[in-house]
């Protein structure tokens, strides 16, 4: 009974050693696929919306912008500036990207509805 529980434990341990290594080498690899991005004031830049639901669609896009970064504060945390409004607010830098492009035109449709 003894010799059983033995080998019960020593079976537990090794799992328990198995499934650290393996945790391990799968952080390595995550932490391998990380870019690090470096932000300047001043730089133009396209913001991810994640969390905007008011147009559902499959051909909107996520990206907004661009927006001009107007401080870079501890922590990844960045101050955008929108150049049309002169708004600010406060990002995460995860959510950023550089824009290389030109100026963009900002398309507005309005569409006039006449009652039945």
């Amino acid at each position: 009974m003894k010799l059983q529980l033995l080998e019960l434990e020593e079976m537990r341990f090794n799992a328990y050693e198995s499934s650290k290594h393996c945790k391990q080498r799968i952080k390595a690899y995550h932490d391998k696929k990380i870019l690090k991005k470096s932000f300047q004031p001043g730089q133009s830049m396209l913001l991810f919306n994640s969390r905007l639901k008011l147009f559902p669609g499959k051909l909107k896009s996520k990206w907004s912008g661009p927006f001009s970064i107007k401080s870079v504060k501890s922590y990844g945390t960045i101050e955008l500036e929108d150049p049309a409004s002169g708004r600010t607010w406060l990002v995460n830098g995860q959510r950023l990207k550089h824009y290389l492009g030109g100026e963009v035109e900002r398309l507005t449709t309005i569409t006039h509805l006449k009652e039945p």
